[in-house]
């Protein structure tokens, strides 16, 4: 038998989660100290995935835990990570347009066919030599 209204549903018990969380809001200093450890700990995680997006790592990836971390407790970081989910679902739409599709794998292919010409050039006129060891580049001047 499904349930048709919100009244006929059982009341649900609250998780023990739920019930440390609160009893923590309670208490004014437990709360600020919460509060300063999951700022420290999302702001940690974010700026790792800022760092990550210049460096090699999985920088999006980073932004989004640290926001959702944020976003725990503080409202700004849930209103930032609703837009960022919303840029990355008009990202996905935009990646699977199949005319973009197809740009872009044209481009792609394009783009290995003129690196293999350009190492098989170099490798045809000066063979296995890396470049800077070239004795002789009179095919340059």
């Amino acid at each position: 038998m499904a349930i048709k209204t919100e009244k006929e549903a059982p009341p649900t018990q609250p998780r023990r989660i739920h019930r440390f969380r609160e009893r923590i809001r309670r208490n004014r200093l437990l709360n600020t100290v919460w509060r300063l450890g999951v700022f420290a700990v999302g702001s940690a995680v974010l700026l790792g995935g800022l760092i990550m997006m210049v460096t090699p790592g999985p920088g999006i990836l980073g932004i989004v835990v640290g926001l959702a971390i944020l976003a725990t407790e503080f409202a700004w970081a849930q209103r930032a990570l609703h837009r960022a989910r919303a840029a990355a679902d008009r990202a996905k739409e935009k990646a699977l347009d199949p005319r973009a599709r197809r740009r872009n794998l044209i481009l792609g292919t394009l783009t290995a066919v003129l690196a293999t010409a350009t190492l098989t050039a170099y490798l045809a006129v000066y063979g296995l030599v890396v470049p800077w060891n070239i004795d002789d580049p009179t095919f340059w001047t």
